[in-house]
This record gives structure tokens, C-alpha cells and sequence, in this order.
């Protein structure tokens, strides 16, 4: 069975956190929790904050802070030895993939009156191509591919994705970063139906490109023996963050013009604090030994993702819109461009989420 005992209890654990600690805050402090049960959520009943220089660029000064040193590493990287042969020709299905994604981005960019009907449909293809074509790659880098070397887990992510996003749009609920339009006037059903099957895509698209990225070993070395992060008393320090974060989350429907980033770290704080706490591994424990790799290909594989979430949502009829306070401001697309460092741990969430479906706590 793929979700064995820990995995299981653990995904349960952080699931019943993170769908009722906010909801919970909400009805404790007084607060009607109707306005978070609309379905389809059409009502923007949060006011945000306008924009501030001052919280952008703290904001912006502490993201490059963190993540320039990583950076720089990488591209001071050289390749090493013979490069990675290429042991097969790009397979047929992944021209398939190629041209749906053509097929798909000029339907989504464009309102031909013959695709009226299915013009708020074009997300699903999008991805399946974006889905086949890496995998694609990565077997003509490596010989083979998530897709077909683990195809029972391969499989299962879908299912596993269409659950997990759904807790992001939950939490979103409390927040309202973001905001679809274009959607007409689907019923509960349809809406659910047509969402669950977009949703679907996420988490094999992340871990896809992630495998993909992992067949350049060579470029990534440089993050093995980069800063060694030991931390002492485990336990303490994961009951310490799962408390603090489960207090924060309480909260976030109270004051989610300050809350709102915990919509993106919350889920792998959570999980990994539990994780250390039941003495399993996690994405985090290689950096004891200064290896950055499980953390960093993740994080860029969803931020590869997010550019290409977002420049296929720009000019599709059914799409979302961004509504982030302090920092809306500056958009690629309809991201704000500080918007995109959330792409970085919600990478690592897609790959805590699937290693709980395999149930291990080391990096896919």
C-alpha cells in the first residue's frame, strides 16, 4: 500500500491542523465563519493593506538576503567530467505533450466562438503537456522518468495533488490573496468537478521538473558542503515550532494583512515539525551534514512551475488575480514580483506532501 501508517497519520495530523486552527480562530474570536463556507467563493469580503515601501523592501532585502548566497554558488558551479550522455531519443509521447501545450496555449490565449463552450477548460491540457514534456526530457538526460520508472506513485500524486491544493485554497479563504475570474456561473459541482481536475496537476508538475533538474548533478554539487545546520534537542524545537505556528494560523483569519505568508509555510512547517517530532527524517535533515541539494532543487523546481503558472494564467479566460498586502506592486504577469518567493517553500511542501505518500522522509 502506498500510504503506510506513519505517512498516513502524520498527513492526517497536519491536515486536521491546518483546516481547523484557522476556522478555529475565527469562531473563537467572535467572528462569523459564514463568509469562509461560500461555495464557489465569489465574495472578496478581506480588505487588504495598500502598498508600502517600507514593508517591500524589507521584505525584498530579506528574501535576496537569504537566498543570493544559494545562488551564487550556483552559478559559480562547473561542470565536471563527460556531460550526461543522452540514452534516448525525445520520446513520441512527449511530442505529443509538446503539442498540446501549443494546441492549448493558443485555445487559452485566444476566444474562437466554436470553443466558447470549453474556453474556461484549457488549464488541464496545459499541464498534461507541460507533465509529458518533462518527463520527456528527463529520459532522453537520465533514460528514464518518474512517469514510467514509478508509475504506481506517479500515478497516485494526481489524486494526492487535487487533496493538497485544495487545503491552499482553503487557507486562502482567510486571506484572499488570490481570486479567480472567468469562471461564469458554475454551480458547486461544476466548479469542484473542473477545479479538482486542474488541481490535479501540481504535484506531478513540481516533482516532475524537480527529477528533471536533478539530471544536472554536476550543477548542483555545489550545494553539498555549503553551511552545516545542526540543531541540537530535536524534539524541543519541533514541539517549540508546531506550537508556534498552530498559535499563528489561529490567526490568520483575524489579521491576515500580517499573517498572510503563513498561507505558504505553514503546511511544511507543520508537517515537518511532526515529523521530528515522531523521530522521522525530513527534507530538512541533510543540512547537518551541509547538503542544500534536497532543499534548493525543490524550491526551484516550483518556482520553474510558477513562471509558467503564471504566464499561461496572464491572458486565459478563467484565471486568478493577486491581491497581496504591502507588496502588490511590480507584476510579472498577475504575480507581484515578490509574490514569487512563495513558490520556494511550496516547493518543498510538494515534496514532503509526496514522500508522505511513499512514506519516507528523504528527498525524492
Amino acid at each position: 500500500a502506498l500510504w503506510e501508517r506513519n505517512g498516513a497519520i502524520i498527513g492526517g495530523m497536519g491536515a486536521a491542523l491546518l483546516i481547523g486552527l484557522p476556522v478555529g480562530g475565527v469562531f473563537a474570536w467572535g467572528m462569523s465563519i459564514a463568509p469562509y463556507m461560500e461555495f464557489p467563493p465569489r465574495t472578496l469580503y478581506v480588505e487588504h493593506a495598500p502598498f508600502s515601501w517600507t514593508a517591500f523592501l524589507i521584505l525584498g532585502v530579506t528574501v535576496a538576503a537569504i537566498f543570493l548566497p544559494f545562488l551564487v554558488r550556483l552559478t559559480q558551479a562547473v561542470e565536471r567530467g563527460v556531460p550526461t550522455p543522452w540514452h534516448v531519443s525525445f520520446p513520441w509521447w512527449g511530442w505529443i505533450g509538446a503539442a498540446v501545450i501549443f494546441t492549448s496555449w493558443i485555445l487559452a490565449w485566444n476566444r474562437f466562438s466554436w470553443f466558447d463552450e470549453f474556453q474556461a477548460y484549457t488549464f488541464f491540457p496545459l499541464w498534461a503537456g507541460y507533465i509529458l514534456v518533462v518527463n520527456g526530457l528527463t529520459m532522453v538526460r537520465t533514460g528514464r522518468c518518474p512517469m514510467l520508472s514509478r508509475p504506481g506513485f506517479f500515478t497516485a500524486l494526481f489524486p494526492l495533488s487535487a487533496v493538497f491544493w485544495w487545503c491552499f485554497e482553503y487557507l486562502n479563504r482567510f486571506v484572499h490573496n488570490w481570486h479567480y475570474l472567468g469562471i461564469g456561473d458554475l454551480g458547486p459541482w461544476q466548479y469542484f468537478l473542473n477545479a479538482t481536475l486542474s488541481f490535479s496537476t501540481v504535484l506531478p508538475a513540481v516533482i516532475g521538473t524537480a527529477e528533471l533538474l536533478k539530471s544536472f548533478p554536476n550543477r548542483f554539487q555545489s550545494l553539498t558542503g555549503f553551511f552545516p545546520l545542526k540543531v541540537r534537542h530535536n524534539t524541543r524545537w519541533g514541539w517549540t515550532v508546531l506550537i508556534c505556528v498552530a498559535t499563528a494560523l489561529a490567526g490568520i483569519g483575524i489579521r491576515p494583512d500580517y499573517l498572510f505568508p503563513l498561507l505558504w509555510i505553514a503546511p511544511l512547517l507543520i508537517i515537518t515539525s511532526i515529523q521530528v517530532i515522531v523521530g522521522e527524517k525530513t527534507v530538512f535533515s541533510s543540512l547537518k551534514h551541509g547538503d542544500w541539494r534536497s532543499i534548493v532543487v525543490p524550491a526551484l523546481a516550483a518556482l520553474i512551475c510558477g513562471f509558467f503558472w503564471e504566464m499561461w494564467n496572464y491572458n486565459s479566460l478563467a484565471h486568478w488575480e493577486y491581491s497581496v498586502p504591502f507588496v502588490q506592486r511590480f507584476q510579472v504577469f498577475e504575480m507581484p514580483v515578490l509574490g514569487y518567493a512563495g513558490y520556494l517553500p511550496f516547493g518543498l511542501e510538494c515534496v514532503v506532501v509526496a514522500n508522505l505518500l511513499r512514506n519516507r522522509g528523504v528527498p525524492i
